[in-house]
């Protein structure tokens, strides 16, 4: 069977230049944003034609940073304390024969006229910053909603949450549009199943600062902010 190339149509922005803290899933931080940005063989505004009757999309996209050279069948889910398999199709793990990715999204507006052409503004995103997208789909209610469907092991732990300490003085050096979005992302517990380790500090990078952080007796406590832009702007100083 002879495969086809495909190429991305846009990327998109959001507040996250590295991997570690994005949300397992789609929706689960409706406050975190992005902006599609279209590549300039598809800026045409046609193309988006009526896309702002619908209010949430489907967004097919690539793995960029999650790659394999052979593959590999089962894969140990986060959800499940990253020690007990699952079949890779029975999972949305990154690893994939084909690192295809697949996000719905709500739709917050359209940018016609933008310096780079048209562009979509969305929320509840669990890219990486600059993830190229293959393609994007209107979400159909009737269609892709279907209520009584079962949710496996994902479904269980869908309401899997840690509880937050963001000190009120750390918390105002975040922009104030940003403090929700990162409470919601910590309160997913960013750590890595096989790395919670709790005499160690770890650091998010969010929105431009790094935001570091303990865990201990199921509580993440927020121990330091520091704004990165002003970091390299010391460096060079």
């Amino acid at each position: 069977m002879e495969g086809r190339v495909i190429k991305p149509i846009a990327v998109i922005r959001t507040d996250f230049p590295a991997k570690f803290g994005i949300p397992r899933q789609s929706g689960l931080v409706e406050e975190l944003t992005g902006k599609i940005v279209f590549t300039p063989e598809y800026r045409q505004a046609e193309a988006l034609r009526g896309i702002e009757e619908y209010s949430h999309l489907w967004l097919l996209w690539d793995f960029s940073e999650a790659r394999q050279e052979h593959f590999v069948p089962t894969v140990f889910p986060p959800r499940l304390g990253g020690r007990k398999k699952r079949g890779v199709f029975a999972t949305r793990s990154p690893f994939r024969p084909n690192s295809i990715g697949l996000s719905c999204v709500k739709l917050d507006g359209v940018c016609p006229d933008g310096e780079e052409g048209p562009m979509l503004s969305v929320s509840g995103v669990d890219l990486l910053d600059g993830t190229p997208i293959y393609d994007i789909k209107p979400y159909l209610p009737y269609a892709d909603a279907h209520p009584e469907a079962r949710g496996g092991f994902g479904q269980a732990h869908s309401a899997d949450a840690i509880a937050v300490t963001f000190p009120e003085e750390l918390l105002c050096r975040l922009p104030e549009e940003k403090r929700r979005a990162a409470l919601g992302v910590l309160a997913q517990d960013p750590r890595a199943a096989y790395n919670k380790r709790p005499d160690y500090v770890y650091g998010m990078e969010f929105a431009g600062y790094d935001i570091r952080f303990t865990v201990a007796d199921g509580k993440l406590t927020v121990c330091g902010v520091v704004d990165k832009n002003r970091e390299n702007w010391e460096k060079v100083k």
